[in-house]
């Protein structure tokens, strides 16, 4: 899997790249083996279960990116309608040399931005009208050029498919247990299924969950550094940041909460509760580290 597509001038990033591929691999091979499981316990239910999980799969791939989309309010807008957003992304696509996405904004005063999308051709980049009222100019561009690395990383896709994991974890067992167990109730094996499988079920979903968690904080540490990297201006996006994530203090908590489903994909994660920020579970990086590489990165380019 290539990390960044031969086109984008964005940095390449070998770490990102090794840690997406041990990523992919690890919950490939923990389907495998939740599905091989399943089979074992349910073997009356092995056509429903195939058909469940290649039908989840290629419907998580095709159309995860919509759904996150529309579940997050995303609306998109034309160059008529937001000339000045519509042109800091020409300037980042020509920076990069990449294709422009899709332009949209979702009506949240909670002030986040994020990118969907299996590729280039499909990329969505969306901003809150929360965050295009509180950003400059140059901080607002700084946003936007690290979720569109996240297009050009194809980090997106692979988030994606990883978090697939979870959600078929918690619809085989229902599935399986349906079909499978009510025409077995009187089978040896049923007792012994109707345990296993949620226990199993449930050790997919946490590993999947973790490993995806892991992935997600260092892919948001890769789109600052590609971002800074390719504007040549960390100090805006250090802004940006800063100014981001002292506003979400003072957002409501019912707002924040429906955010939060989603806070892989936000620019900076909208938490609605000091619990959720456990650095084993939280999406992102803390902000001290997100700011700290931005100045290492601000003194190797000589800025002050």
């Amino acid at each position: 899997m290539s990390g960044t597509p031969s086109r984008s001038r964005y940095a390449p990033d070998r770490g990102l790249s090794a840690r997406m591929a041990a990523t992919m691999f690890l919950i490939g091979l923990l389907y495998v083996v939740f599905v091989g499981v399943l089979l074992v316990l349910l073997r009356g239910s092995w056509p429903v279960i195939l058909l469940v999980a290649g039908g989840l799969f290629v419907a998580q791939f095709w159309f995860s990116d919509r759904i996150a989309a529309l579940g997050m309010g995303a609306r998109e807008v034309t160059r008529a309608q937001a000339p000045e957003l519509h042109g800091t992304v020409d300037r980042i696509c020509a920076l990069a040399d990449m294709p422009k996405p899709k332009v949209a904004v979702a009506d949240s005063d909670v002030p986040n931005a994020f990118a969907t999308g299996r590729g280039e051709r499909t990329a969505l980049v969306c901003v809150t009208t929360g965050l295009l009222r509180r950003l400059e100019p140059e901080e607002l561009e700084g946003v936007l050029a690290h979720e569109m690395s996240h297009v050009a990383h194809r980090d997106v896709a692979v988030m994606t498919i990883a978090s697939f994991l979870g959600v078929l974890a918690g619809m085989m067992t229902r599935v399986a247990l349906y079909s499978g167990l009510g025409r077995s109730s009187r089978d040896a094996n049923a007792a012994a299924a109707v345990i296993l499988v949620p226990i199993v079920s449930g050790a997919v979903y946490v590993l999947g969950f973790l490993l995806t968690r892991v992935l997600s904080r260092y892919r948001e540490l890769a789109a600052d550094r590609a971002a800074a990297l390719l504007t040549g201006r960390p100090s805006a996006l250090a802004a940006a940041l800063t100014k981001v994530s002292g506003e979400m203090a003072r957002i409501p908590t019912r707002d924040l909460r429906r955010a939060e489903p989603y806070n892989a994909f936000w620019f900076a994660p909208a938490f609605s509760s000091k619990e959720s920020l456990s650095r084993l579970l939280s999406s992102h990086p803390t902000l001290e580290q997100r700011l700290d590489q931005l100045a290492r990165i601000s003194e190797r380019l000589g800025q002050a």
